[in-house]
């Protein structure tokens, strides 16, 4: 949600960064919030006048009473009760107004940095650099499912059985490798200087309503039946709404950490749920990092959290780029954002297996999170990036180690994890 003193200060500049993310529809909403603004604030001086003359009646009242004057002052105290009246109606239309305001702001988007490339949807995102030799054997790959499987180490069918279409269970060497990955991915933010954290797996609608637009929630947040609580998404939306309503002194500034939990997602939308495999999946598991920072200090933090991910995936020996996400791309919060996709031998393309982004104020301004500085308080910047999502992240681990004989080769830094196993054989029972 954007300073509402942009608006009041500089529409143009609002509605120009509604033009660059292809929402004309939103356009209008600028003028409707204006017009709104103006009344709130007329009817908010209106109230202050009101106020202080009650209170100047009130002193006269007093006087009147002392002198002896009871019937000047019973009649000054039937103005004072028509006053508080007018007061409690205007109190209400004040009410009104401000929750007409809020909920028109939650909808325009937050205006994006000037490096964002200008583009309709994802498939005008730039890529910005790659990491790594993309490389395809003279061996077939496999779809990561039939790996899977090969390796007896993954069960669509009883879990379709429990659970319906998109859920999964790993098995044996594939659900310890699985796990051989997220606990990796943990040690090496910990080693980054990031505090490791594990959130609540579910939150209130207050703080979903503050960390994502209503678009985002519908298509993915799983709410409890007759409660007011929803499965988180990503760890990031729990760990954003640990700050709400908190004022961080700055000393304390910035706040690293990283996060694991599992994640529950609907998966709305074209794309739906892949049948067979494990690509877009209704649960899965993730390692994330959140920074809360001074302003001036996102976008140092946000070029070093992406970084991060490229060296974790790197350290896998999976090949991966970085994409630029265009305006149009950007979910409404966002300032900037970016991708990092990982190299798939068997597609010979990239795949996304993380985002990073910084939001400014957007978050900590729905939130009420604030840092207590020299020259008074300010809104904080939040910033948030995948580490590790898998099982996306296991099938780009599966298909760049993935030998000839059927095998999985494990890199020497996840080996400590897999207590030493150095591959892990084709099951040819």
């Amino acid at each position: 949600m954007i300073d509402i003193n942009l608006i009041r200060n500089n529409k143009e500049l609002v509605k120009e960064n509604i033009k660059k993310k292809f929402q004309y529809e939103k356009l209008q909403l600028v003028d409707k919030v204006e017009e709104l603004d103006i009344s709130y604030r007329t009817l908010k001086t209106a109230l202050d006048d009101l106020r202080s003359k009650r209170n100047k009646i009130s002193n006269e009242i007093g006087i009147l009473m002392r002198e002896g004057k009871k019937e000047e002052g019973l009649s000054k105290r039937e103005e004072v009760n028509f006053i508080n009246q007018e007061i409690k109606n205007n109190e209400d239309k004040e009410i009104e107004l401000q929750n007409q305001i809020k909920d028109i702001m939650m909808l325009i988007p937050n205006i994006i940095d000037d490096s964002v490339p200008i583009g309709k949807d994802d498939s005008e995102n730039v890529e910005i650099e790659k990491f790594g030799e993309p490389f395809v054997p003279d061996y077939e790959i496999p779809y990561h499912a039939d790996i899977c499987e090969a390796l007896n180490g993954l069960d669509k069918e009883s879990a379709g059985r429990t659970s319906g279409n998109g859920f999964y269970y790993l098995m044996g060497d594939v659900a310890r490798l699985h796990s051989a990955m997220l606990s990796y991915a943990r040690d090496f933010m910990i080693n980054k200087g990031f505090t490791y954290c594990i959130p609540p797996f579910m939150i209130r609608s207050d703080v979903v309503n503050g960390v994502m637009s209503f678009a985002e929630m519908d298509a993915m947040m799983y709410k409890i039946e007759n409660e007011d609580l929803y499965l988180i998404g990503t760890s990031e939306h729990s760990m954003i709404g640990r700050f709400k309503g908190q004022l961080i002194k700055e000393e304390e500034l910035p706040i690293a950490l990283t996060s694991y939990s599992p994640c529950f997602r609907k998966e709305v939308g074209a794309h739906g749920i892949e049948e067979r495999g494990l690509y877009r999946v209704h649960q899965f598991e993730k390692q994330e990092m959140i920074v809360l920072c001074k302003p001036e200090e996102a976008m140092d933090w946000y070029n070093k959290m992406w970084s991060y991910t490229v060296e974790f995936f790197r350290s896998l020996d999976i090949p991966v780029r970085t994409l630029e996400c265009c305006s149009g791309d950007l979910a409404d919060l966002k300032v900037k954002s970016c991708d990092v996709e990982a190299w798939s031998p068997r597609q010979q393309k990239y795949f996304e297996v993380g985002s990073c982004s910084t939001l400014g104020d957007a978050q900590a301004r729905r939130l009420s999170i604030r840092a207590k500085g020299e020259k008074g308080n300010y809104l904080v910047s939040t910033l948030n990036n995948t580490v590790l999502a898998t099982p996306r992240g296991l099938i780009a681990f599966l298909e760049n180690n993935y030998q000839k004989d059927g095998s999985i080769k494990i890199p020497k830094v996840l080996q400590p994890y897999m207590g030493g196993l150095e591959v892990i054989k084709l099951n040819k029972d």
